[in-house]
């Protein structure tokens, strides 16, 4: 078939209905057209040929050119698509390095097996530019809520319609057991939007706690409008959920706002949540207060709050400790996610024996180490004296607070908390030094003998085996895995080291070694103060 004798306007026909149906641009296959014309003249004149086609947008003929290339003498590689300034001077006046000539050839008569290449081509690049514009449709729309129609179910995971792609609701982002069936209307909240090497995958979820939020938003004016601020949500997917909002109205109350006249709006989130119970809860600055608040409806009668372990101890009543906990630890675990801390419940009877435990523990500490009786050595405990330390190393004037304590007591008693320290610390550090610790860790400063005894159990014996360890690794932290805080131990923990502080020792560590350039730090710490000075004023 000869392009010559084909109806030219057949091509821009064709082309407006490609694009009409895929929804893309005309122009991107009309150039997917030349593409392949292009190729198929190259497998008749040539591959080394650079050989060119362009269609006219108006009237459709297809203009057949064959390009070649000024190039230098020692540059000459491609004798079809190159020539040198003495060759060009056939063909061109005073040619220069870099110029082009371009001289038409007659149009190629395309075989069966050219017009099947050419028609692979114009696919390729047709469901290319499909692809780019379904990725740039929906990449903006990540984190908002789209209506779908169900397709069809794979292996339990639900391929949706969303107008202009498909789009996955994977079953683990799926509510409990829900089945769908083709042609199902379905509301997901877009996930994540993913260009990959299949084309862009679009990942929907109804279990995100972003989902509920988003429901809350279209149900609540006031939210959308940001009179009310969602905070946090916390949810067990199609069983229960909490939901803490802030008012920054005085005169609206959150609360009352998102539940609605006779529980209007709630409802109508529950009802798309599969009947999903919602606690809503009002947000506040004082983590205390606000976990008091999310562990509704159980009544709390004391919390104590350990701000850099993330841990709080709940006490609740006797009779309230089931409800506190909740089915299954559900109610303790939602109000864990709500706050970002870890809980721990206890009723008072068990606080009252703990408190008693460590009252107990603390007195034999001071009895065995300073030889007190046992009356003084309550008597330090009640002062709030909890280790050897506190004792060595206090002001004096603390110590003479506590009755039947004079000078000469207090002196005897710092004396004799200060040799024990000192016989435990020599102690520490020859067990260390039997294990191989090297001196580059014992004289760093920061690390106490008992720290250093407690790295060379866990292998760490010597200062570059310090300056490779994360943070956490010293200092423990936090893995949340599917909503679940897992606990994970740090090597100096029991010695109350914060994660800042072991932060700063690592960095210490690997400038003293040389692996970080002080300048270039203070540079980024810098920078980084820069930028975000500028985000506040932006703000």
């Amino acid at each position: 078939m000869a392009i010559t004798s084909a109806n030219q306007l057949e091509l821009l026909q064709t082309a407006e209905a490609v694009a009409r149906e895929k929804m893309i641009d005309p122009i991107l296959v009309v150039e997917a057209m030349e593409e392949s014309l292009a190729r198929a003249a190259k497998s008749r004149y040539g591959a080394e040929m650079d050989i060119r086609v362009n269609i006219d947008r108006k009237t459709g003929r297809a203009t057949f050119t064959r390009v070649r290339t000024v190039v230098s003498d020692d540059e000459l590689e491609n004798y079809q698509a190159e020539f040198t300034v003495e060759q060009a001077r056939e063909y061109m006046e005073n040619p220069e390095i870099g110029q082009q000539f371009i001289e038409e050839v007659p149009p190629v008569e395309m075989g069966r097996i050219a017009a099947q290449s050419a028609k692979q081509v114009i696919l390729q690049k047709v469901r290319e530019a499909e692809r780019d514009r379904q990725f740039e449709e929906f990449k903006d729309r990540s984190g908002t809520i789209i209506n779908g129609v169900v397709k069809r179910e794979e292996y339990g995971n639900v391929i949706v319609d969303v107008g202009r792609g498909e789009a996955i609701l994977r079953r683990n982002e799926k509510i409990g057991r829900e089945a769908y069936r083709p042609n199902d209307r379905i509301r997901c909240y877009i996930k994540d939007v993913r260009r990959e090497a299949r084309g862009p995958q679009i990942f929907l979820s109804r279990t995100a706690p972003e989902f509920m939020a988003e429901l809350f938003k279209m149900e609540v004016p006031e939210i959308y409008d940001g009179i009310i601020e969602i905070k946090a949500v916390a949810r067990d997917p199609g069983s229960r959920a909490k939901i803490a909002v802030i008012s920054y109205d005085n005169s609206i109350d959150p609360v009352g706002a998102c539940v609605g006249m006779r529980g209007s709006r709630v409802q109508a989130v529950v009802n798309e949540l599969q009947g999903e119970k919602i606690d809503i809860i009002p947000w506040n600055e004082d983590q205390p207060t606000f976990l008091v608040n999310a562990l509704q409806p159980a009544e709390v009668s004391k919390v104590v709050l350990d701000e850099e372990a993330g841990k709080i101890d709940v006490v609740v009543p006797e009779d309230q400790l089931s409800l506190a906990i909740g089915r299954r630890g559900q109610n303790v675990r939602l109000a864990s996610q709500l706050t970002g801390l870890d809980i721990d419940i206890m009723t008072e009877v068990e606080d009252s024996e703990r408190r008693q435990k460590e009252f107990e523990e603390r007195t034999g500490l001071f009895m065995e180490n300073l030889d007190l009786d046992e009356f003084f050595a309550q008597l330090l405990v009640s002062e709030g004296f909890t280790n050897l330390e506190e004792v060595a190393y206090v002001d004096k004037s603390e110590l003479l607070v506590i009755d039947g304590v004079d000078e000469d007591t207090a002196d005897e008693l710092q004396a004799r908390a200060r040799d024990i320290l000192e016989a435990q610390a020599k102690a520490a550090l020859d067990e260390a030094r039997s294990l191989g610790v090297e001196d580059s860790l014992v004289e760093f400063e920061g690390l106490t003998p008992q720290m250093i005894l407690a790295l060379a159990k866990d292998d760490v014996k010597t200062l570059e085996d310090f300056a490779t360890c994360a943070d956490w690794e010293l200092a423990g932290g936090w893995t949340i895995t599917d909503g679940e805080r897992t606990k994970d131990d740090g090597i100096l923990e029991p010695f109350d080291m914060s994660l800042e502080e072991a932060q700063d020792m690592v960095m210490t560590a690997r400038i003293q070694l040389g692996w970080v350039d002080p300048a270039e730090l203070e540079a980024d710490v810098a920078e980084g103060e820069e930028d975000a000075d500028t985000e506040e004023s932006e703000a």
